[in-house]
């Protein structure tokens, strides 16, 4: 993941287009940096070509008079003077071995690892250029473009303008390239053409962005004779790089090392700026005054944060190395950042379907108007996703709870127009749920709340938990969680019939009180995501719609008793493995909600589909019988772009290859390997392991969701035992605790988030499956740990 030392500058030099000069620059800051006595490294990730036109042949040999100070280098060098990706296969073909050609993330490690060895045995002050090759999106070894590649090592970057013809669109081009991946630019070079003078035009464009921009004077052509071109380019270095250490070049490098000291300025100064002007969700601030105690993201990539740690201790490094470790360390979102994540973050299709968007639209109103991305997205969930053969509408909000306050004033109207009755208060989504932490003093709690039976996993084995106001019978041991899952197998149970007669008499006797009556049922399916990550009995849940809606003459495309509503904003969209929970369930909600994983986690959107029976309330030529609900940015364009591409990718990993290794593990445990109705990216062998450790209440995992109930006799979401047990997931996990390390063949930390006595753990959607086996080695050492104390 990213690098930043203390005083190890690294810069990476991308250029606008091949041919641009940009080894002949990097050559000029190498030279530069080391007549000011720096040691200095320069790294050729991949070469192509002949060895005697070798870029880092051509650093060594123009170094200067303080040549021993540079070091010069290259990781995979090829004989074709070709593009990386052709030159990697033909080596590939040409060995006639089952070779292959390096991943992404071997090439990327390799990177990584070359740069720390280089920081840990400099001095402080030195200075590493890091060059590319060809254009900004030239394609690496995979055939992966360079700026993705590259992008996890999030290394700040110097662009070499192109001062050819055409020059000036490639360059912009290039900036605004580097700038949608989230590169920082620190300075733009190029060469002054006296024919084309694209500087001229350039320098000005750039300023008014705030971004600098040299303009240096052009090298000699190259020379057929060797010798007359290298001294020839001798002098041009010479006059590049004066003795007096003045000029374009030198004002370039002071520009290099503030912007390097102003970032670090920057990050160690956020802890404390942070506690004085911010004020977070969901934190007691009294219990968060240590500078040290704010987690600094500086960037995030794929699953991990890129996180600053130089406020910790560093006593215990060698006395050389001020720049041996960096300032910065993966950390595991392993919270998926409040669930929100579906492919990791900053995925490249993603921004450039939000840049789309924005180019095109900007922000427009919604009501009597269309556009593209918010019917292709309202088609695509209603016709062909978690709407297709009950919804007829998508209203498209701004995020989870707004998208249920919209589905519960759908259920109120709907109710009171067949009804006939009118309801004394309104009620919002805040007060549609049930005394606890969530609420406050304006909180008036408008409904009722059952106490739900839940599966887990204890001891190895898979038992429903029935509460006593339900069943004396308390815990149920079944045959395997692919048993308690399967609904139709479980329909005319004992415990559906008991579980009925409990709903149907509580129903009855909140009736004989009086009071207002009932107008909806509100199910967050399978899984209680902020009630504390409760894994409901999916029976309980059946036989709850199928009391509330009771037996109705009306059309089966009517709703009938009451409407149901789905909160699958948690819960949607294979958050669990599943699409939707309803085919699971075997009944349809009539109103539904998505979100967080509708977008990747790039945006807030919320998408709440109905009935056609459910718009039909609403319908009339009365203003005031409208759905009065809305805000500015309703069906904003830059979401629907999104989440249309986040849909097509998540689709497509449903459809594909990439999670049978997942399927395949729990299908394992279900009778005669049949397809398991539910399934996770957790390991079962992991999860039942666990589950038998003396500090481990319960544990389940559903899809992409791990959650590990630890043993507490007061419980409860005020309690801080799960955090107590897995806070060291915070420190960087080394060999001991499973060999971990994230893109960059660094160590990394985990950040997760915990409700109460319950740690949960969420992977993406397209996390590898060795990173999830890494997460669970690092659970296991630390549950151990705590076995054992």
């Amino acid at each position: 993941m990213s690098l930043l030392f203390k005083k190890f500058r690294i810069h990476q030099i991308f250029g606008a287009n091949t041919d641009v000069g940009k080894t002949i620059l990097t050559s000029a800051l190498v030279r530069a940096s080391a007549s000011l006595k720096n040691q200095v490294f320069y790294l050729k990730p991949v070469s192509t070509g002949p060895m005697r036109d070798a870029d880092d042949e051509h650093v060594k040999c123009h170094a200067g008079s303080n040549k021993d100070l540079v070091h010069s280098h290259c990781l995979f060098r090829y004989d074709e003077p070709l593009s990386p990706h052709l030159a990697a296969k033909m080596a590939a073909e040409k060995d006639g071995r089952d070779v292959s050609v390096p991943s992404d993330e071997t090439f990327v490690s390799s990177v990584a690892s070359y740069i720390r060895r280089c920081a840990s045995q400099s001095p402080a002050g030195a200075h590493m250029y890091v060059e590319t090759a060809g254009g900004v999106h030239s394609p690496t070894l995979s055939g992966t473009t360079q700026l993705d590649s590259y992008r996890p090592l999030f290394l700040p970057t110097i662009l070499i303008g192109d001062s050819k013809l055409g020059g000036i669109s490639s360059t912009i081009s290039s900036y605004e390239s580097l700038l949608l991946r989230g590169y920082i630019v620190d300075s733009i070079l190029l060469f002054k053409d006296t024919y084309y003078r694209n500087w001229e035009y350039l320098l000005p464009y750039f300023a008014e962005r705030g971004v600098h921009v040299s303009a240096l004077d052009a090298p000699p052509p190259r020379e057929d004779d060797l010798d007359q071109n290298f001294t020839l380019t001798e002098q041009y270095y010479q006059s590049a790089v004066p003795e007096d250490h003045q000029g374009n070049l030198f004002d370039v490098l002071r520009r290099l090392d503030e912007c390097h000291s102003q970032r670090i300025a920057e990050l160690e100064s956020m802890p404390g700026r942070t506690l004085d002007t911010v004020w977070w969700p969901f934190v007691q601030h009294g219990l968060v005054k240590d500078p040290m105690n704010v987690n600094v993201i500086d960037s995030a990539w794929g699953d991990y944060f890129s996180v600053y740690n130089g406020h910790k201790a560093i006593s215990s490094l060698p006395a050389h190395s001020g720049t041996g470790n960096s300032l910065l360390e993966p950390q595991l979102d392993g919270s998926a950042s409040w669930w929100t994540q579906a492919l990791g973050h900053a995925h490249s299709s993603l921004t450039l379907a939000a840049a789309r968007a924005a180019g095109r639209y900007g922000h427009v109103m919604f009501p009597e108007a269309t556009h593209l991305p918010a019917l292709k997205l309202s088609e695509r969930l209603v016709k062909d996703g978690p709407g297709k053969g009950w919804a007829s509408r998508a209203f498209i909000s701004d995020n989870g709870s707004t998208g249920m306050e919209v589905a519960i004033k759908m259920a109120l109207r709907a109710w009171t127009v067949r009804y006939g009755k009118g309801l004394a208060n309104t009620i919002g989504a805040m007060d549609a749920c049930e005394e606890g932490m969530y609420t406050c003093e304006w909180h008036q709690a408008k409904g009722y709340w059952f106490e739900p039976p839940s599966v887990s996993i204890r001891n190895g084995q898979t038992y429903i938990t029935v509460p006593e106001a339900i069943s004396k019978d308390g815990e149920i041991a079944v045959e395997s969680m692919a048993w308690a899952y399967d609904i139709q197998k479980r329909l005319n149970t004992p415990l559906a019939q008991t579980y009925r007669q409990h709903i149907q008499g509580a129903l009855e006797r909140l009736e004989h009180r009086g009071g207002a009556p009932f107008a909806a049922l509100v199910l967050e399916p399978l899984v209680l995501g902020a009630g504390g990550m409760v894994f409901v009995d999916p029976l309980f849940q059946r036989i709850m719609v199928d009391v509330v809606r009771g037996p109705s003459a009306a059309s089966s495309k009517e709703w009938s008793g009451l409407p149901v509503i789905f909160d699958e904003v948690f819960v949607g969209l294979y958050r669990l493995g599943l699409q939707s929970t309803a085919p699971l369930l075997g009944v349809n909600p009539d109103i539904s909600v998505y979100a967080k994983i509708l977008t990747g986690g790039l945006l807030p959107l919320a998408v709440t589909l109905a009935t056609d029976s459910i718009f039909q309330a609403f319908l009339s030529e009365k203003k005031v019988d409208a759905l009065l609900h809305g805000h500015s940015y309703s069906a904003h364009a830059i979401g629907c772009e999104v989440a249309n591409e986040t849909l097509s990718i998540v689709q497509g990993l449903a459809e594909g290859r990439e999670w049978d290794g997942a399927k395949e593990m729990w299908r394992e445990l279900t009778p005669e390997r049949e397809e398991a109705k539910v399934w996770s990216f957790w390991a079962p062998d992991f999860v039942h392991t666990v589950s038998n450790l003396g500090v481990v209440d319960e544990v389940m995992a559903l899809g992409t969701v791990l959650a590990i109930k630890v043993k507490d006799r007061q419980g409860g979401y005020q309690s801080h035992s799960a955090q107590m047990i897995f806070k060291s997931l915070n420190l960087a996990v080394h060999g001991e605790a499973g060999g971990s390390s994230a893109p960059g063949g660094a160590p990394f930390s985990i950040h997760f988030r915990t409700l109460g006595n319950v740690a949960y753990f969420m992977t993406s959607l397209n996390t590898s499956s060795e990173t999830t086996r890494s997460v669970e080695d690092a659970i296991w050492s630390v549950l151990k740990k705590a076995e054992e104390a």
